[in-house]
C-alpha cells in the first residue's frame, strides 16, 4: 500500500513516472479500473485489515456515534492476521500503521512500525516488534521507504529459512509519497527537468495514455481552478515563499519563479513513487529467491487520492535548503494533485472520484495465468479481507472472544479476478470529513460538506461533469435513502 499516491501515478495507470516493477506486475496480472478506498489514510487501513467500513469499527467519524483516528475497534473486529492463524499463516507488517492497538497485539508475528510521517530521513518515532527504537539522526543514510523494504526483506528471508513449510501474509505499508516531499537526490535527478511543461500539459498526456491503455473511455474532468487545499493554513503558506500557490491556476499564468518551484515539487513526488517501485522490485526478487513468486498473490493499491494539502509540520521548512532534503517540508498541492488523480475530480479527503479512486494491481501466476487484463467491475477496500480469506480457504468465524461477529459488507473479488460471472456489487458507501457518497451500480450520489447532493451516471460520466440531480429527483431520493440506511445500520450495530 502506498500513501497519498494518485490514481494515475503508476506507469500502468497513465504516468510518465518510471515504475517498471509495478508495470510488470500489471503485465503479468491484472488491473482494476474502478476500485475504491475511503478518501483518507486511517479509515482505509481499518477497512483493509478488518473488512468493515471504518465507521462500523469506530475508526472514522459517524454522526451520533463519534469515532475517528483515535477510535478503538469493537471486540468483534479482529485484524486479518488473527483470522489467518487458523490456517497456519505467519503474518508480518512493515511500515505505516495508523490503526488502534499495536501490530503484534493485532496478530502480526513481526513488525516494523514507522510512526513518524514528518521525517523520511530522520524519524523520531519508530518501533520493531512493538518496542521503541532510537531516533535516527540526519545524514545517517536512513530513508523511510528503503527501511520499510529492508524490514520486509528481513522477515521474508527469516521466513524462508525457518518457516518455509508455512504460508505467510505480509502487509507492506509505504509512507511515501505522503508529504513532506522528501526524496533521495539520485531519484530526484531522474525527473529534475521533466515537469517544466507544467501541470496542464502533463495531465493531458496522462489522460491520453490512460485511453491508450484501455483503462477508460471517459472525458477528462474540468480543472476546478478555485478549489484549493481542504484545510487552510495561511501562516504556513507564507513560510513556503512566493513560489508556492494554493490553487491549480493555469500554468501559463504562473511566474517563472512559481513554475520552477512547482516543477521541482513534482520531480520530488515522482522520485518518491519511483523509489517505492525500486523497493518493491527488491521484495519481488526475494520472493523469486524463495521460489514463492508464482504462488504468492500480490495486491498493490493506495490509501486515498493524491493530496491537495499544503502545510508545514515536523522540523519546519528551510527555504534555503535543497528541495526534497531533510530540512525542507514541501507538499504536492492542488496543481499537481489534480494531475496525479487524472482523469477525476478533487483530491484526498473528498469523496468525489479523485479522492477515492485507487489503482489496484493483482498478480498471482498460479491462478491468474492470463496477464495484462483489466477488470472494470467495482470493488472497495472492504472487499480485500473476504478476498484474501477466500484465497486462503479460511472461513470467517461467527463469534470472536464470545461476541457475535456482524455480517461484513464486502465480498470476495476472486470471481472478478478469475473473470467468472459475478453479481453486481452491493451499494458502496462513503462518509469522511462531512463529505458523503453512495454508489449503486453505475449511479453515484455525492455531496461535499454542507453542499447539496450531486448525481452522476458513472458509466457515461465518471469524471463527474454532468450533475443530474435536478433532472432525476426520484433517483436522488432513492440513493439518499440507501446512504441513510447504511448510516442507521452502523449506528445500531455500535449501540447494541
Amino acid at each position: 500500500m502506498a500513501d497519498d499516491m494518485g490514481y494515475s501515478d503508476a506507469g500502468c495507470y497513465g504516468s510518465e513516472i518510471q515504475t517498471p516493477n509495478l508495470d510488470a506486475l500489471a503485465a503479468g496480472g491484472l488491473r482494476l479500473s474502478q476500485f475504491y478506498n475511503t478518501a483518507r489514510c486511517w479509515p482505509t487501513r481499518a477497512a483493509l485489515l478488518t473488512g468493515y467500513y471504518a465507521q462500523q469499527v469506530r475508526r472514522d467519524f459517524l454522526p451520533g456515534i463519534g469515532g475517528g483516528n483515535k477510535g478503538e475497534r469493537p471486540v468483534w473486529a479482529p485484524l486479518l492476521p488473527d483470522l489467518l492463524k487458523s490456517a497456519g499463516y505467519r503474518s508480518y507488517h512493515s511500515g505505516k500503521w495508523h490503526i488502534d492497538g499495536k501490530p503484534l497485539e493485532g496478530g502480526f508475528d513481526h513488525s516494523y512500525l514507522l510512526n513518524d510521517q514528518s521525517r523520511f530521513f530522520s524519524p523520531k518515532s519508530h518501533f520493531e516488534d512493538d518496542k521503541a527504537l532510537p531516533a535516527i539522526q540526519r545524514d545517517s543514510g536512513f530513508y523511510g521507504t528503503v527501511a520499510i523494504a529492508d524490514h520486509a526483506l528481513k522477515c521474508l528471508k527469516q521466513h524462508g529459512q525457518e518457516h518455509s513449510d508455512e504460508p505467510f501474509f505480509h502487509y507492506v505499508a509505504f509512507t511515501a509519497p505522503h508529504f513532506p516531499l522528501h526524496a533521495m537526490p539520485e531519484d530526484i535527478a531522474k525527473y529534475r527537468d521533466r515537469y517544466s511543461e507544467g501541470w496542464d500539459v502533463i495531465r493531458q498526456q496522462r489522460f491520453e495514455k490512460q485511453k491508450a491503455l484501455g483503462l477508460h473511455e471517459y472525458q477528462l474532468s474540468a480543472v476546478e481552478r478555485k478549489l484549493g487545499p481542504p484545510y487552510d493554513f495561511p501562516d504556513q503558506l507564507k513560510i513556503l515563499g512566493d513560489g508556492e500557490v494554493n490553487h491549480p491556476i493555469p500554468w501559463k499564468k504562473l511566474t517563472p519563479r512559481q513554475q520552477k518551484f512547482q516543477a521541482e515539487k513534482m520531480a520530488i513526488h515522482a522520485a518518491m513513487v519511483d523509489r517505492i517501485d525500486q523497493e518493491i522490485g527488491r521484495i519481488l526478487q526475494q520472493l523469486r529467491d524463495m521460489q514463492a513468486m508464482d504462488n504468492t498473490v500480490i495486491f498493490f493499491l493506495s490509501d486515498n487520492g493524491a493530496s491537495a494539502e499544503i502545510m508545514v509540520r515536523g522540523d519546519g521548512h528551510d527555504p534555503m535548503a535543497t528541495p526534497g532534503s531533510a530540512a525542507t517540508h514541501l507538499c504536492l498541492g492542488p496543481g499537481w494533485s489534480t494531475v496525479c488523480n487524472t482523469p477525476f475530480r478533487r483530491h484526498k479527503t473528498w469523496v468525489h472520484e479523485g479522492g477515492i479512486a485507487t489503482p489496484l494491481i493483482v498478480h498471482w501466476p498460479n491462478r491468474l495465468r492470463q496477464g495484462n487484463q483489466i477488470r472494470h467491475q467495482t470493488g472497495h477496500v472492504i472487499d480485500l479481507v473476504p478476498t484474501i480469506l477466500d484465497v486462503c480457504g479460511v472461513q470467517k468465524p461467527n463469534m470472536w472472544k464470545d461476541v457475535a461477529v456482524p455480517e461484513a459488507p464486502g465480498t470476495s473479488l476472486l470471481p472478478v479476478l478469475e473473470n467468472r460471472e459475478t453479481q453486481p456489487h452491493a451499494p458502496l458507501w462513503w462518509f469522511h470529513d462531512g463529505h458523503r457518497a453512495v454508489r449503486d451500480g453505475d449511479w453515484k450520489l455525492v455531496s461535499s460538506k454542507n453542499d447539496p447532493w450531486e448525481l452522476y451516471n458513472l458509466a457515461k460520466d465518471r469524471a463527474e461533469q454532468k450533475n443530474l440531480a435536478k433532472a432525476q429527483p426520484d433517483r436522488v431520493r432513492q440513493l439518499e435513502a440507501i446512504w441513510d440506511q447504511y448510516a442507521d445500520q452502523f449506528r445500531q450495530q455500535l449501540q447494541n
